[in-house]
């Protein structure tokens, strides 16, 4: 655990510093020049489809908090209306003109609110149950956001080599500028959390029920198909061969938070079991000729 305390003030702060430091990108501040279109569709098509549903999937996230966080603070409102959801909603406008660009189709984000999510909705409005909603809304941020991270290093990485420096430096090279700060708002707060002693031993104890039974990778929408769709995305990013350390790189915030008490677990079992269950999907589809094909599109 850190040795510093967080404050609520150190928060607020961070949230202030990322809406004056990065502002939403300009789409004309893009180059989308692409040297080999067919080539880049072909490697990272999957990827770039996936990366610009999830990012236009926030005005869902934004909606999805109203309900399960109704009483929350003016700081938490500053980070997800005023810094998070207008940094995310121009990344996925970005990444989906690229892709079109490319002659992909255009994302197709899902935006309703899940039907599980209006059902707790009456729950929401109970402290203590909001309380272990907040800490896991944290855990959950801090997991997609380091997710995103790895994906555009990977794709930074994949870029260069095949010397796309246009899109490299002026698309995904902003985006991977903001998104560490999102990581670190929402580890801050979950820690401050468990500095303070937010949540009772009961509430930790349901939190980790709660988290070990609903997690969800990114962008999965708890259905095959987009499990599937990550499968492919852990592939085209060149992870699948040793996702354990995958896991470890997404899970070892909530390791360290919620399950303090398991000596040496570098990384949530459910974390490597999710990842397992999307690339098996993916290579299912495979087997039978049905994955997607970008280069084709």
């Amino acid at each position: 655990m850190p040795r510093q305390l967080i404050t609520p003030q150190k928060i607020r702060d961070h949230v202030k510093r990322l809406g004056e430091l990065y502002p939403p990108i300009p789409v004309d501040s893009v180059d989308f020049t692409v040297k080999d279109p067919d080539a880049l569709t072909k490697r990272f098509g999957g990827v770039l489809d996936y990366l610009a549903r999830v990012e236009l999937e926030v005005d869902r996230n934004v909606l999805e908090l109203l309900v399960l966080l109704p009483d929350v603070d003016e700081t938490n409102r500053m980070f997800y209306a005023d810094v998070w959801h207008p940094q995310e909603i121009q990344h996925g406008l970005i990444l989906d003109k690229l892709q079109t660009d490319l002659g992909q189709d255009t994302a197709e984000p899902v935006n309703e609110v899940a039907l599980r999510v209006k059902i707790l909705a009456p729950l929401a409005h109970f402290r203590p149950i909001q309380e272990i909603t907040k800490f896991l809304y944290f855990l959950t941020g801090a997991s997609t956001e380091r997710q995103a991270v790895l994906a555009y290093n990977r794709l930074t990485t994949g870029l260069d080599e095949m010397g796309e420096d246009a899109i490299s430096k002026t698309l995904i090279s902003p985006i991977k500028q903001q998104e560490p700060g999102h990581f670190a708002f929402y580890q801050m707060s979950a820690t401050s959390m468990i500095q303070h002693d937010a949540l009772k031993p009961w509430q930790m104890w349901l939190a980790r029920v709660l988290r070990s039974k609903s997690y969800g990778l990114v962008g999965t929408n708890k259905n095959d198909k987009h499990r599937a769709q990550y499968g492919q995305v852990v592939h085209e990013l060149d992870l699948h061969d040793d996702l354990a350390s995958y896991a470890r790189e997404i899970g070892r915030l909530e390791a360290r938070l919620l399950w303090a008490k398991e000596k040496g677990m570098e990384f949530p079992p459910y974390i490597l079991q999710a990842l397992r269950e999307c690339v098996a999907l993916y290579r299912e589809q495979i087997d039978k000729g049905e994955a997607p094909d970008f280069a084709t599109a």
